[in-house]
């Protein structure tokens, strides 16, 4: 198959990022039944939410390949929220790669979920580690209520974007936006 760019070419060709992170990694996998691709994403995360390591393996065309090794390479460094982020925007690496044919179009959403998957298994440990004396709001990355009354107080935030940039509370699952919302409205209330 021939892709529609250099990029997506140089990046098929001279993948990066491929293999697994080590060790502690948490996984995620997506896979499409219409081409028969399979993609396993692994992450390391250090203590401060940041990924430090982006591993991927993947059997289908190079396309997928060329998001895959985009997406890794976009995601080290980041916390797992501005990851969450970009897992969230498909069309995002579709651009950046200049474009799939019209039959490869999903392979950047493979990408993308299988990140997320990766992402909300760090967010189950985080979870089920969780023995905090405060109330947990955004169990996907562990954020307090304390910590969000806080960044909202200190940072004067009124939008639940500026929380999930300030803290990453709202950033993966997004369950929590109804809690974050009364937060800000009991602050801004008072005001």
């Amino acid at each position: 198959m021939q892709l529609n760019s250099e990029p997506a070419a140089e990046l098929f060709l001279n993948p990066r990022n491929v293999g697994d992170a080590a060790q502690p990694s948490f996984i995620g996998r997506s896979s499409s039944f219409n081409c028969g691709a399979a993609l396993r994403i692994s992450l390391q995360v250090d203590r401060s939410q940041r990924i430090i390591e982006a591993k991927f393996k993947a059997a289908g065309c190079s396309a997928l390949v060329a998001s895959a090794s985009l997406l890794t390479d976009q995601v080290i460094g980041k916390t797992t929220g501005e990851a969450a982020e970009l897992g969230q925007q498909p069309g995002a690496i579709e651009n950046l790669l200049c474009g799939f044919a019209e039959d490869r179009i999903d392979c950047a959403a493979l990408v993308c979920e299988a990140l997320l998957s990766a992402i909300a298994r760090y967010s189950d440990t985080v979870r089920n580690e969780w023995n905090g004396d405060e109330a947990l709001v955004c169990t996907c990355f562990g954020v307090s209520e304390r910590t969000i009354e806080r960044e909202i107080q200190e940072n004067h935030l009124s939008t639940i974007a500026e929380v999930t940039r300030a803290c990453n509370a709202g950033a993966g699952c997004r369950s929590c936006y109804p809690l974050i919302e009364d937060i800000m409205d009991d602050y801004w209330r008072t005001k």
